[in-house]
């Protein structure tokens, strides 16, 4: 095996495999564990290889794997995944993870070219499932979206996973016959995805995207095209808040392609559309490069965006979409407009987006607050930038989103040029008591 074989099959770049070899970087035990089962060896040989002194355990984290699409693997791998968080170290363990973009090509290839399983159908050991029990999964999908958008990912993930583990788990176990089992399927789907969605919100990346991937298992198995959509939709949005933006533009892409492919209402494809011109403009940077090709396509993939949205609501829409309301458009467009220098209308789209967000949905409005006011930077209007992340300040206090918090951070550190300002510095000294208390 070549190193850049290795390297592949346990995650991680050649170079960080070459900073094992020499002991410049330790291995930690996430990694341990994923070498003992690359190279089909014990704790104890690996300890020998690394001459380490802690101990490694054989049971890696459940990374989801497309190779078997039954119902039963899916299921059992899914279930593995809910289960590890019921223990202390092991839920350690999948926090820890790190974000690894390679596995994302696997997935995308399974999921473009894959097949899905023969049948929805299972003829499993538990209770008899009915499309009721389906849609007590979905009602309990909504409170806990409710509870997520008031007060942050870190409140209500703990409740999120009990009820995958205690619910969730028994059902995809029991008896349904395919219309339920496609049903349930798609449901699971979307609790596992929130369950990803409030890891990313507390910062654990790596963590998030064991959940995704899990999702699009469950909904390339239920060969269902709009939920793979929405799936791959946030993954992207995941890989753009990591700077993954080339992986961002494919995931995203992936995501229009799928939601094509079911033949999704208008604004779905206005968020799919709206997703691809973010993750384009990120990578191409027509502003800073002064690319006119690449700003030409994100204009395209915009405009097409708001004429879709413009028809408005119909029958196909799904129930996720919900959470993707008018506000949430202008909050999405806010971002490649910004990256395509037209910092004006950025700030617009931000400002109308916090109007309407500002009581239901506390951290959008700060998040938009924060797009508004780096829209403000890019005019140079420092003052006005800092006046609006100010308000954002103690709502990011009381909320358990780290993500919200790191937004913050960063735009702070945008403000380098110009620390020497009384603006800033009073800003700075704000924001430091702030999130200290």
């Amino acid at each position: 095996m070549s190193q850049e074989d290795a390297a592949e099959a346990l995650l991680v770049t050649p170079t960080t495999l070459s900073r094992w070899e020499r002991g410049a970087q330790d291995v930690r035990p996430v990694y341990r564990a994923r070498i003992a089962q690359v190279f089909g060896v014990g704790g104890a040989e690996v300890e020998r290889w690394l001459h380490c002194s802690d101990p490694v355990g054989t049971e890696v984290w459940p990374l989801p794997d497309f190779s078997d699409m039954s119902i039963a693997a899916t299921v059992k791998a899914a279930a593995k995944l809910w289960r590890g968080e019921l223990d202390l170290e092991r839920r350690h363990l999948l926090g820890a993870l790190p974000f690894v973009p390679a596995a994302l090509d696997g997935w995308l290839s399974s999921w473009s070219y894959g097949a899905p399983a023969e049948t929805a159908a299972s003829q499993g050991s538990g209770q008899a499932v009915g499309l009721s029990d389906v849609q007590r999964i979905n009602e309990m999908l909504q409170t806990f979206h409710t509870i997520d958008h008031q007060y942050g990912g870190g409140v209500v993930r703990p409740a999120v996973v009990d009820y995958l583990n205690t619910q969730v788990a028994p059902l995809l176990r029991g008896t349904y016959d395919d219309k339920v089992g496609s049903e349930l399927l798609v449901a699971a789907v979307q609790m596992t995805l929130l369950a990803g969605w409030t890891a990313f919100d507390i910062g654990h990346h790596g963590q998030a995207q064991h959940y995704y991937g899990q999702a699009l298992k469950l909904a390339k198995t239920a060969d269902d095209p709009l939920a793979g959509a929405r799936v791959l939709t946030t993954m992207s949005h995941q890989a753009l808040h990591l700077n993954r933006s080339t992986y961002a533009v494919l995931l995203s892409r992936a995501a229009v392609d799928s939601a094509r492919r079911a033949q999704a209402s208008p604004r779905v494809m206005a968020l799919m559309l709206t997703r691809e011109a973010r993750a384009t403009a990120a990578q191409t940077q027509p502003a800073r490069t002064g690319d006119g090709h690449a700003a030409k396509q994100v204009e395209r993939l915009l405009g097409e965006a708001e004429r879709a949205y413009g028809q408005g609501p119909n029958d196909r829409d799904p129930a996720w979409l919900v959470g993707h309301d008018e506000p949430q458009m202008y909050a999405e467009m806010g971002s490649p407009w910004r990256l395509l220098g037209k910092h004006d209308r950025a700030a617009g789209y931000a400002e109308q987006a916090v109007r309407e967000f500002d009581v239901r949905r506390p951290r959008s409005a700060q998040l938009n607050r924060l797009a508004a006011a780096n829209a403000y930077l890019g005019k140079g209007e420092v003052e006005q930038a800092v006046d609006t992340v100010r308000t954002a300040v103690p709502v990011a206090g009381r909320m358990s989103s780290p993500r919200l918090v790191e937004s913050i951070r960063q735009f702070d550190k945008r403000l380098k040029p110009y620390e020497s300002t009384v603006q800033v510095r009073e800003f700075r000294a704000y924001l430091d008591r702030q999130l200290a208390s």
